[in-house]
């Protein structure tokens, strides 16, 4: 069960990865609340028929659906606008940082000591998205310190699944952040970027494939790989 789980989180984030191409596209439009608002709101629309029915939906998954929503919108935000400033090679890179600060953020917030072993694999997964990301060849831009940002955000989502969404059905957890933050997102983007990019079909490509892929799939596979106990690295 372990290692199937594993490679689910493998897959997950092989189509994260392949997602940057289309918030790159979407980043020329400097949009992120809209862009992000849509791909969320689609991403529940597309999984709401698959939530089991007669499933009881406690008061406290609610509370952690709304929490995962919230830090969905500060990571996804901090992403999609460090893309403004910077090259695509360096997002993919910084984001996946979260891999190297989920050990340590796990150890300050709940002092589980990661093993050695952890460890090693955190480096080897640094320095392999480092070579990937960018050949070997770093050059510093501006929306790299957003990226960063986004990157201790993504860590905290990614403990916040393991930790308590784990506890709960996938499906329905995944629909439950999906809405908060969809909706956060576009109430504000409507009050501050401009309405007319969502008419683009470029733009709207870009989100189709995000909400499909990259949400859709992608978030609640690692929704239910989390279904394991977490491990203090998570790809």
């Amino acid at each position: 069960m372990r290692i199937k789980a594993d490679l689910t989180l493998l897959a997950v984030s092989i189509i994260w990865g392949t997602a940057f191409v289309a918030q790159n596209l979407a980043a020329s439009y400097k949009s992120a609340y809209l862009y992000n608002g849509l791909g969320f709101m689609l991403a529940s629309i597309v999984l709401l028929p698959f939530i089991p029915k007669n499933i009881h939906v406690p008061t406290r998954q609610w509370f952690w659906m709304v929490i995962a929503g919230v830090v969905l919108l500060v990571a996804s935000t901090f992403q999609q606008v460090g893309l403004f400033y910077t090259k695509v090679a360096n997002a993919g890179f910084l984001t996946s940082l979260y891999t190297v600060f989920t050990p340590f953020a796990l150890y300050l917030l709940f002092r589980e000591k990661p093993a050695k072993a952890d460890i090693l694999a955190v480096a080897m997964a640094g320095v392999g998205a480092f070579l990937l990301s960018t050949a070997g060849k770093y050059q510093v831009q501006s929306g790299d310190f957003l990226e960063i940002a986004g990157a201790i955000f993504w860590t905290l989502h990614i403990i916040i699944l393991g930790k308590y969404a784990s506890q709960y059905e996938p499906v329905s957890f995944s629909v439950g952040q999906f809405l908060v933050s969809g909706l956060l997102n576009m109430v504000i983007g409507f009050f501050l970027e401009d309405t007319s990019v969502m008419f683009v079909p470029v733009f709207i490509g870009s989100v189709l494939y995000r909400a499909i892929l990259s949400i859709s799939i992608g978030y609640t596979l690692q929704v239910w790989g989390n279904d394991t106990p977490l491990l203090p690295m998570q790809p």
